[in-house]
């Protein structure tokens, strides 16, 4: 990026992002760009990118149906919604949004929508390199070494750029060219307007291409100008499932790249997926299988998975949490968490508890170091501090038409196999016996027993396994 001394004269920037193409080859209901990259739809990423070089107008343009709104809706506040009654191609999207910017003069910025790899930085450069030449246009270029599905950027003898050649209409030589546009373009405001009114629609789809503006400026003598990155995942663009999967791909090595830079370890950035906004703390170690989504906040020295899975959840400092699923969670500092543990929303583990192996819990609390160490469902419960929950332990809290809570109280001590049946509370100190089924509470330091008394028939095993065996 140019320095702030080599900048050219600010002007007014305008930034249209196209995004009402059908997106047939995605074979989906949902809208192209609505498709989510590492937790955000693909044209947040895209408005991301273009908010940071803070232009005076965002538009975005939108097909005529019920997917518009959709979109508009995840936009930032302050994008206008441009509908573009026929889908004619960009360069008819661009003229759509022309109508919505009269007499506007400035520097316009064309991006697709569907192109989720672009960055701020890229198109700070780009402007940075369009306002120190101010030709006409400048487009984003990248050299690759599999051109094909691209348009390739065309030159004259003497290297300027004079025309676009899509894939579709490209001829054999054409197609050899391995500099392709990534289809983000600053135009110069006046020089754009009356080229678009020039192109026509003579091509295989029948349509109006933007690109096609390139030609008509430089056969104006326009100048044309190419700014090149090095970077081929800048320029993917999103039309099939399969694109969308090695979007994804990139996308989530940067975000574990950024992580580790920050002091995260990540131990195999292969199998792991972290999405755009979570936050983990420095010195957190990722093991192989963990997949972090939503809004998770993973704090520091903490050591996640194998295989563990995270969602809209809160996790403090030095918790180990392995092999689980935790959803819509806080889990506090020095908590111990699987394996195979289920840990659902509404649920708050306090500092220094533990939910062990095969334990489920919702909308609980469970106190300071309590522990649910193996194979028991709390549900609506709230469990005291030092607590130990028995093997096999059931908070019974549905009834079949109202949910109702257990409340167990501190240093309670329950047997294995401990069904409590809501609304029910444990006092202070209480204990329960093995098997029991508990009705009715507990007072404190008392020991709770509901079972039945146990009766031994003289004999019978052996002659119950006598018979089996004559017969």
């Amino acid at each position: 990026m140019e320095s702030a001394e080599n900048e050219g004269p600010k002007r007014d920037l305008a930034v249209v992002i196209l995004a009402a193409g059908l997106g047939t080859r995605m074979r989906s209901r949902t809208a192209k760009v609505l498709h989510h990259v590492c937790g955000r739809p693909m044209i947040s990423w895209v408005s991301a990118a273009a908010g940071a070089v803070a232009p005076q107008r965002l538009l975005v343009v939108l097909a005529p149906d019920l997917a518009a709104a959709a979109v508009h809706q995840v936009m930032p506040q302050n994008a206008e919604a441009v509908l573009q009654e026929q889908q004619l191609g960009t360069g008819d999207a661009v003229g759509t949004a022309a109508a919505a910017l009269p007499e506007f003069e400035g520097d316009l910025l064309v991006i697709n929508g569907d192109t989720p790899l672009i960055t701020g930085d890229a198109i700070d450069d780009l402007l940075d390199a369009h306002r120190q030449s101010m030709p006409a246009c400048t487009m984003l270029t990248v050299r690759t070494g599999d051109p094909s599905g691209y348009g390739r950027v065309c030159r004259d003898a003497d290297g300027r750029v004079v025309r676009v050649a899509e894939e579709r209409d490209a001829n054999q030589a054409e197609k050899k060219i391995c500099e392709i546009n990534a289809g983000v373009y600053v135009f110069d405001a006046v020089a754009l307007w009356p080229a678009l009114e020039q192109v026509q629609s003579g091509n295989s789809q029948g349509e109006f291409y933007l690109t096609d503006v390139v030609e008509i400026l430089s056969a104006g003598r326009q100048v044309v100008m190419a700014h090149e990155t090095d970077d081929p995942d800048l320029v993917l663009g999103v039309n099939s499932r399969q694109d969308l999967a090695v979007a994804e791909k990139a996308m989530r090595r940067r975000i574990l790249d950024r992580h580790m830079a920050a002091g995260v370890t990540v131990r195999d950035p292969a199998c792991t997926y972290v999405e755009a906004d979570v936050t983990i703390g420095r010195d957190t170690v990722l093991e192989p299988m963990t997949v972090l989504a939503g809004s998770t906040q993973i704090g520091e020295d903490c050591v996640i998975g194998p295989a563990a899975r995270i969602v809209d959840s809160e996790i403090d400092d030095g918790v180990t949490l392995v092999a689980s699923n935790v959803a819509g969670a806080r889990i506090d500092a020095g908590c111990s968490v699987g394996p195979y543990a289920y840990i659902r929303p509404g649920t708050r583990l306090m500092q220094s508890a533990k939910a062990g192996a095969f334990v489920e819990i919702k909308n609980s609390v469970v106190g300071e170091a309590a522990k649910v160490p193996h194979l028991s469902y709390i549900g609506d419960a709230e469990i005291g501090s030092r607590t130990n929950v028995g093997a096999g332990n059931i908070t019974a809290n549905y009834d079949g038409v109202s949910k109702f809570r257990t409340v167990i109280g501190d240093d309670v001590h329950t047997g294995a196999d401990t069904v409590f049946v809501a609304p029910v509370t444990i006092g202070d100190g209480a204990m329960t016996g093995a098997g029991s089924v508990i009705t009715g509470d507990v007072p404190a330091d008392a020991l709770g027993i509901a079972r039945a008394n146990q009766k031994n028939i003289e004999g019978y095993a052996r002659k119950k396994f006598a018979r089996e065996e004559k017969d």
